[in-house]
């Protein structure tokens, strides 16, 4: 099955330039049946990325742009009033797809973020009385921009906590770049092909969970979640006053999760501590939150996490 993965990546090669941690987080994310949050400035391919991961499967698709006056029925839906028949009908919203691109979902206020908790938790809608289960794979690719400072709202942390994952995607190579304007003035992209249906990506999915965790790296992977939580414990005393509270019982999940996805992605069939430190920053970094000195300091939490990877004993 590992060569489906690698003619998914090669379709979607045909539009986007580089950008391969990105992939790698975009399959994990849908692979496990997860969310994934994506910041990066303006210009670096996330909405490319992910329309053509969904044309390579085949996939449903749909982009809400996200701003300061959208409402939670923009993006659920609605129930109408039919004047003519005297009844209510429900109008569906974009969520009501398989890959939901939620455009920089950190302009629109709290009551529409929070409408996103249900269907992201759950898999479904509620409209009215009536509750709609959406059809699998479900999977939203939110993005955000951190240049903006006027106009935006900061997602509250229950709302990250739904996130399986959190990219920094950081600018192109000076080679990689160069090829992007080659293509794009010349118009030489290649069309995408679906190379993977439904059942094939079912396939995928029973594939990764049967890779192998070995006892000693579950430990591992519990032991760097709690160390977030009681750093003193592990001679962190420098964190304690740092983080205000530590990763929570997803991460616990979601690492158990994605570690096996990656290690499929690199085409094995187990789990070493490399996978777990290659994919730990982006499940812990929005689910750790700092306490105000740190905030004032400067310290990141991905600065916390790396002190955390470097005193837990790797098995």
């Amino acid at each position: 099955m590992i060569s489906k993965i690698q003619e998914i990546k090669t379709e979607v090669a045909k539009v986007v330039v580089g950008q391969d941690k990105m992939i790698d987080g975009l399959l994990i994310a849908l692979l496990c049946d997860g969310h994934i949050l994506i910041e990066g400035v303006p210009g670096l391919a996330k909405t490319t990325t992910v329309n053509a991961l969904a044309a390579s499967l085949g996939l449903d698709f749909k982009r809400a742009q996200f701003t300061p006056d959208l409402l939670p029925a923009d993006i659920l839906g609605a129930e109408i009033y039919d004047p003519q028949n005297n009844i209510f009908k429900i109008k569906k919203g974009p969520i009501f797809t398989n890959l939901l691109l939620a455009d920089e979902i950190n302009r629109a206020p709290a009551k529409v973020q929070s409408a996103l908790l249900e269907v992201m938790q759950e898999k479904q809608v509620t409209l009215g009385d009536t509750t709609f289960k959406l059809d699998p794979p479900f999977f939203v690719m939110a993005t955000q921009n951190p240049v903006e400072q006027e106009g935006v709202y900061q997602l509250p942390e229950a709302q990250l906590d739904r996130f399986m994952l959190k990219l920094i995607v950081d600018y192109n190579t000076k080679e990689e770049e160069l090829e992007i304007a080659r293509r794009i003035s010349s118009g030489s992209s290649g069309k995408i092909q679906a190379v993977v249906n439904a059942e094939e990506l079912l396939e995928l999915k029973k594939a990764i969970k049967e890779i192998h965790v070995d006892e000693e790296v579950e430990t591992y992977m519990i032991e760097l979640v709690n160390a977030t939580r009681n750093p003193s414990d592990y001679g962190l005393d420098e964190l304690k006053d740092m983080i205000q509270f530590g990763a929570s019982p997803r991460v616990s999940i979601d690492i158990f999760k994605a570690v096996k996805a990656m290690a499929f992605l690199r085409g094995k069939d187990f789990v070493t501590p490399v996978d777990v430190a290659y994919i730990a920053k982006e499940i812990m970094r929005h689910r750790i939150v700092l306490s105000y000195e740190a905030e004032a300091e400067g310290i990141t939490t991905d600065e916390i996490i790396q002190k955390v990877l470097e005193t837990v004993a790797i098995p």
